[in-house]
Parts: C-alpha cells; sequence; structure tokens
C-alpha cells in the first residue's frame, strides 16, 4: 500500500482497545449506580470514544490536517 492509498483513520478506537473498555464499563456502571441516564450514559461513552478515537488517529498520521485526512501536501491522486 502506498502512502497515497491508505485508507484514513476511523474516528473511534479499536474495538479491543483497553480505553474504549474502561469507556463502556464506565456508562454500564453509572447507570446500573444511577448515577446516570442511559442517555446521559450513552452521551459520555460516545464522546469519550470519538476523543480516544481522535488522539489514536493522531498516532497514526500525525501530519494530517485533521482526522480522516492524509498529510498535507501529500499527493491525493
Amino acid at each position: 500500500m502506498t502512502p497515497d492509498s491508505r485508507m484514513p483513520s476511523p474516528p473511534f478506537p479499536s474495538p479491543n482497545d483497553a480505553a474504549l473498555r474502561v469507556i463502556v464499563g464506565n456508562a454500564i456502571e453509572s447507570v446500573r449506580s444511577g448515577e446516570a441516564t442511559v442517555n446521559e450514559a450513552i452521551l459520555h461513552a460516545a464522546v469519550h470514544g470519538w476523543y480516544e478515537g481522535h488522539i489514536h488517529g493522531e498516532d497514526v498520521c500525525p501530519g494530517c490536517d485533521f482526522l480522516g485526512r492524509l498529510p498535507k501536501n501529500s499527493h491525493r491522486g
């Protein structure tokens, strides 16, 4: 695979990512304990899951304009 044919990094962490397991576990526990409603827990997990994916994307492609784009000044063919 050439650099110009790379797929962008998805805006979410891998399903087996440790941070994602913690986020989902915390959401489940917050509903069980009554600390949050289901809607609040889903929103919290979605935001933090997206953020973890963003961090992963920066690690994968540090020169990208933003997550999901190829590095600046690269041939986009």
